[in-house]
């Protein structure tokens, strides 16, 4: 886990660990940990983050939710890795017919 004293990215990969009191007034958190867990409720798996959202959320000036916080990013900057893996795979001549 990474800190200043604006903002929190949150990572360990234990459900729920960061709380309210651990966050300063109007801090950005960004929970990128997920975890699927059994919901008391209901009996069925949800996912959940590494921060309590209910909790946190009224603190934080911002915080992204889970899921549907970060993990649109993870695919973009996946599937953009994947390509330049794959250019450089490439032979010249076979680059040349690629779009730019």
């Amino acid at each position: 886990m990474w800190s200043a004293s604006e903002g929190v990215v949150v990572f360990p990969g234990i459900p729920n660990l960061i709380t309210a009191d651990m966050i300063k007034e109007g801090a950005a958190v960004i929970d990128v940990g997920i975890t699927r867990v059994q919901d008391p409720i209901t009996a069925k798996p949800r996912l959940v983050g590494d921060v309590d959202f209910e909790g946190v959320r009224k603190k934080a000036s911002y915080i992204t939710p889970v899921p549907g916080g970060v993990g649109p990013m993870t695919v973009a900057m996946l599937m953009k890795n994947t390509i330049i893996a794959a250019k450089k795979l490439l032979k010249p001549k076979e680059l040349e017919a690629l779009p730019a």
